[in-house]
This record gives structure tokens, C-alpha cells and sequence, in this order.
């Protein structure tokens, strides 16, 4: 039971990643006006992936400077969150498995 656990926390992080690589590539078509956003399905995709992604890109863009104009908050996230995911998560569940017998 364990292990499936992690697995399914692990499958979680990685769709997260993907969603914020997703996310930052669509701002930057929506910049230079490549998508539209009075597309609705094209809307409704922005507005997903922002609502996805900003509870954990809010709390570093706060700590995190802008460099210019560039907002590099979506690499320290994806940092952050593949290191939990190959470090802490092990860790995490080392501790986990033999309690749960799994």
C-alpha cells in the first residue's frame, strides 16, 4: 500500500511539472500574441493551468526578484519540486513502508 502511495504522490509532482513547463510556454505564446485568449477553449486552458500552478509559483514569485521582465519562478518551482520528488519522497517513504507493511 505503501508503495503505490508513493507512486501515485510521485505521478502527482510530475504532472505538476509538466503543467507548469505547459503553463510558462503558453504565457509566452499568449505574449507575443500567437495564441488568443478570446479563443474559449484557449481561455479555458490559460485559466486551468493558472489555477494549477499558482499556489506553488505565488510563494516564490514573492521571495524571487524579476530579472528584467523575466520571471524565473517556474524553474526554481520545477527545481523544487524534482528534488522533493527524488530526495524527500524516498526519504519520506522509508520511514512509511515498514510501518504499513508494504
Amino acid at each position: 500500500m505503501g508503495g503505490f502511495l508513493e507512486y501515485i504522490i510521485s505521478a502527482l509532482l510530475q504532472l505538476l511539472v509538466l503543467a507548469i513547463i505547459v503553463s510558462a510556454i503558453l504565457s509566452w505564446l499568449v505574449a507575443f500574441d500567437v495564441i488568443n485568449l478570446r479563443h474559449p477553449v484557449a481561455r479555458q486552458v490559460v485559466i486551468f493551468l493558472d489555477a494549477v500552478t499558482r499556489p506553488v509559483l505565488r510563494p516564490i514569485q514573492a521571495i524571487l526578484p524579476t530579472f528584467g521582465g523575466l520571471d524565473l519562478s517556474p524553474l526554481v518551482a520545477i527545481i523544487i519540486l524534482q528534488g522533493a520528488q527524488t530526495y524527500l519522497l524516498p526519504w519520506i517513504f522509508s520511514f512509511i513502508l515498514p510501518v504499513t507493511g508494504g
